[in-house]
């Protein structure tokens, strides 16, 4: 399996298999701190081989540089089936509302796939 593709943004959604992805980003910018990010959405488009086709297990982290997580784990199950085709896409989209942020810093979200580490991207949250 590999990531194709991990980012943040303003909105996403899916459909029929299609992903709808605006205003992708890395950094949000803060006057004050503590600070609340009203809402962004998370995406993951993951592809699979023939032979991972089945149900897996995900689950998405955040860390700071300090390893405190800034928000609850993010649970689920995955369930990859095939087209036809040697390799499948399986699309994971969230919302996140009112993440809060306590300084700021880098946070990372971890992807782990069957309990494995498969990917994380850094998410800067910076004063300015």
């Amino acid at each position: 399996m590999k990531i194709e593709l991990f980012t943040f943004c303003d909105y996403a959604q899916e459909n029929g298999g299609k992903l709808t992805i605006v205003g992708t980003f890395d950094t949000i910018i803060s006057r004050n701190f503590p600070c609340i990010h009203p809402q962004l959405s998370v995406v993951i488009r993951i592809r699979f081989d023939i032979w991972e086709f089945s149900s897996h297990t995900f689950r998405i982290e955040t860390r700071d540089l300090n390893g405190e997580m800034n928000m609850d784990t993010i649970n689920g199950n995955v369930d990859v089936k095939g087209v036809g085709n040697a390799t499948a896409v399986s699309h994971l989209v969230f919302s996140i509302t009112n993440l809060r942020f306590k300084t700021s810093g880098v946070v990372n979200f971890i992807l782990y796939i069957d309990e494995k580490i498969l990917s994380s991207i850094p998410l800067h949250v910076r004063k300015g």
